[in-house]
């Protein structure tokens, strides 16, 4: 076991909390991850019990710190990153929830946001915030908790209570209650932040109906936000860096130039562009958001976010039993020459980036009486491609540097077939770093900036590995009929955009 200060990294997501170990060249020393439960109370809606969250938390942290015989003293600071727009209300006082966690899945509020539209105001708030009027960010589930809690939009008037994503709820409790922050990329995410000020923005607080005593202080990525309390963990350690799971994503990949893109394929896929100290509009219905914010200096990102993609492999193994694992998927998928003219379109949750349908819903077209679990897995991991495929083109279309590669991790970039049958889609590199788990790295490199541990970005990229290039080897022709295929059965599933 390596000598010297070491980096605790929590990484909470949205179907299990891990925390992870690092040392000062963020080499990976112990892992300990817990699954959290998934609530459905209703079709559509999605919710998280906060509670589970910060038991899982703080029980994966103790273990990673026992597992390595690490004294709490020997941790130079703690790094936090976490799943996005997720929304949690709790008592000041007492540091309780006053609901579940409204996930960022949850479409509970999409009638609510088509309300917002039809009154003309997505304009202006895309204007100010980069984003779209969406259920998936955390405004409109602010309110929604407000309206259906008895008494919360009157205590929150009252500065009774507050709001955070799960970053600063986990802050919230690391510290005792003393610290109510939150970083510069979860606040973008939320549709009360003003891009250009880099604050709250009153005016949008007051369209979506959020009192301004609820939000946090928002603060760099990398910075001294709190120290944890001794008990929790053995002695007080600084929390020094935080960001959403796609920034810290980006930061652990080191995509530290303009034009450099990742995609993490998690749950969902999200494909981030760093595209410098100014923002790029999207004409193409993609995000502007907050890539990250170091020294008070903005780098900002361009994002499509894709619903659902390990979500479906995970579909096709726990609801329809058609695989034992995740693994097998790859070898299905090879087993055959082509998918037989299948086409999965994964809208479980709705279609993200660029279509932005929340009301779609998830069909496989195309098949026949000899359609089997080959076909099926392998529909699957191609929509995931054809998914991405339709980012990148939007991102080219918004005016975005091509990229030279595109870098690639979360659990989906193991699989050697689908990132083979990404890069032919994509006609373009696909390179995987040897730690896929590049979420926690990045949480890390922030933590170990804020802590002072490395001196500036190009120490953290100096430590980058990667593992695989894959390069395209498809024929255009081929590619270009499955790119019709795929247009064809979004044509089937998919509003047109208003």
């Amino acid at each position: 076991m390596t000598s010297g200060p070491r980096i605790l990294a929590i990484d909470q997501g949205t179907t299990s909390t891990r925390s992870i170990l690092f040392d000062a060249r963020l080499e990976k020393l112990a892992t300990a991850q817990q699954d959290i439960v998934q609530h459905y109370p209703q079709p559509g809606w999605v919710e998280h019990d906060a509670e589970e969250i910060w038991a899982r938390t703080l029980a994966t942290a103790r273990a990673v710190l026992a597992e390595t015989g690490t004294p709490a003293a020997r941790i130079a600071a703690i790094g936090i990153t976490n799943q996005r727009e997720t929304t949690v209300i709790w008592d000041r006082a007492s540091g309780r929830p006053i609901h579940h966690a409204v996930v960022w899945q949850d479409r509970r509020t999409a009638d609510a946001c088509e309300a917002l539209r039809a009154a003309g105001h997505e304009a202006g708030v895309r204007a100010a915030t980069g984003l779209l009027l969406d259920p998936y960010f955390s405004a409109t589930k602010i309110a929604w908790l407000l309206d259906h809690v008895p008494g919360a939009r009157e205590r929150a008037e009252r500065g009774e209570l507050a709001f955070g994503t799960i970053d600063c709820f986990l802050l919230w409790r690391l510290t005792g209650g003393r610290v109510h922050a939150t970083d510069a990329t979860n606040a973008s995410r939320t549709l009360l932040y003003d891009l250009a000020a880099g604050t709250w923005s009153e005016t949008l607080c007051d369209l979506f109906r959020v009192p301004m005593a609820l939000l946090p202080r928002i603060a760099d990525n990398a910075a001294i936000f709190g120290e944890s309390e001794r008990d929790l963990l053995g002695a007080a350690i600084p929390i020094a860096g935080m960001a959403g799971d796609q920034q810290a994503a980006l930061f652990g990949q080191a995509c530290f130039a303009p034009g450099m893109v990742k995609s993490t394929y998690g749950t969902g896929c999200f494909a981030v562009m760093n595209t410098g100290p100014q923002p790029l509009a999207s004409r193409n219905r993609l995000l502007t958001t907050v890539g990250y914010r170091l020294g008070g200096e903005t780098t900002y990102a361009l994002e499509g976010s894709i619903f659902v993609a390990g979500a479906a492999v995970k579909w096709l193994r726990d609801s329809l039993g058609l695989v034992a694992s995740a693994e097998e998927t790859a070898r299905l998928a090879a087993s055959i020459p082509d998918n037989g003219g299948v086409v999965m379109v994964p809208a479980f949750t709705g279609m993200g980036a660029p279509h932005w349908d929340p009301h779609a819903r998830a069909a496989i077209l195309g098949m026949t009486l000899g359609t089997g679990r080959a076909q099926l897995a392998r529909a699957t991991l191609e929509s995931v491609a054809y998914q991405t495929m339709d980012l990148l083109a939007a991102m080219a279309a918004d005016g975005s540097p091509a990229p030279d590669a595109l870098r690639v991790d979360g659990g989906m970039a193991a699989n050697d077939w689908f990132c083979g049958f990404l890069a032919d889609m994509l006609g373009a590199r696909v390179e995987r770093p040897a730690d896929l788990e590049t979420t926690a790295r990045g949480a890390a490199a922030l933590a170990g900036l804020g802590a002072g541990l490395f001196a500036d970005p190009g120490a953290i990229e100096e430590l980058v590995a990667m593992d695989r290039r894959f390069d395209p080897r498809m024929a255009e022709p081929a590619r270009a009929d499955l790119a019709r295929a795929w247009q064809a059965a979004l044509d089937r599933i998919v509003a047109a955009p208003t």
